[in-house]
């Protein structure tokens, strides 16, 4: 489609970034667990050695769509990898490819870099995410789980002397 394209995100992208990611929170049934601010991003993104890399997809230079990722490493690999921990593409431009384009500049990130695998997790109820994601010839990891350590369990253990 004329107008629209994908691109590192910069700077100036950081309200509307912080924007879809709140979006994306309250698609996924948790509004109340989004906490991030636009200093908090515009931190982890544009700091000298970033910990967090992000690209948007814009129509007419409106941002509509994000991806923010991370490198991982595979120790059995051998490799780094990319986590993308946010993909989100507004509901009214879903269907006109940004989510595919972001996901394929993500690729081009890994290729490029030698990167040996691009991965996320996905919401167990997300039936068209699911069915777009295998679209693209991914493939869910059946038989692992997500744990997660946070809040109050998280304190208590670090705290362990």
């Amino acid at each position: 489609m004329a107008g629209q394209r994908v691109r590192r995100a910069r700077e100036a992208d950081v309200p509307a970034m912080v924007a879809l990611v709140h979006e994306l929170a309250d698609y996924e049934r948790a509004p109340q667990d989004c906490h991030l601010t636009e200093e908090q991003l515009r931190d982890v993104l544009f700091r000298p050695s970033p910990a967090l890399f992000g690209h948007v997809a814009e129509v007419d230079g409106e941002v509509v769509g994000v991806a923010l990722w991370f490198l991982n490493f595979s120790t059995w690999r051998g490799t780094h990898g990319v986590y993308l921990e946010d993909l989100y593409v507004r509901p009214t431009r879903r269907g006109s490819g940004l989510g595919k384009a972001l996901l394929t500049q993500l690729a081009r990130e890994c290729v490029a870099n030698g990167y040996g695998r691009l991965e996320w997790s996905v919401l167990d109820w997300n039936d068209p995410a699911i069915g777009f994601y295998k679209s693209l010839g991914a493939r869910p990891m059946d038989g692992w789980s997500v744990f997660r350590l946070d809040d109050e369990a998280l304190t208590e253990l670090g705290s362990v002397d």
